[in-house]
């Protein structure tokens, strides 16, 4: 099974820094997530986009998770020669993480 199966995921930039909120689909999957999508899971999935440290913060009365991706987009938006300099696909590449 996939994350995007049974989560959707919101992302938004800071500079060098990807803000990326994962919530699931039924509030009943939110343990789940809780256990499975470790800081050290997102940073393997995403090693080949994030060069910095990844911090989760759980937000329970949302039933979502937070990771905030540090040197994450080539520099931020103003500075960045990459396509996607808002770091939009990352939260598509991690919904395709396998759970």
């Amino acid at each position: 099974m996939r994350l995007h199966e049974i989560a959707h995921c919101r992302a938004g930039d800071k500079g060098d820094t990807s803000i990326l909120s994962v919530f699931p689909l039924d509030d009943a999957d939110y343990e789940r997530l809780r256990r499975e999508l470790t800081p050290e899971r997102v940073r393997a999935h995403l090693s080949a986009q994030v060069r910095g440290e990844i911090t989760r913060y759980e937000l329970p009365l949302l039933k979502a998770l937070q990771f905030t991706c540090h040197r994450a987009l080539d520099g931020g938006v103003t500075t960045s020669l990459s396509l996607d300099t808002h770091g939009k696909t990352l939260s598509s590449r991690l919904l395709a993480l396998e759970l």
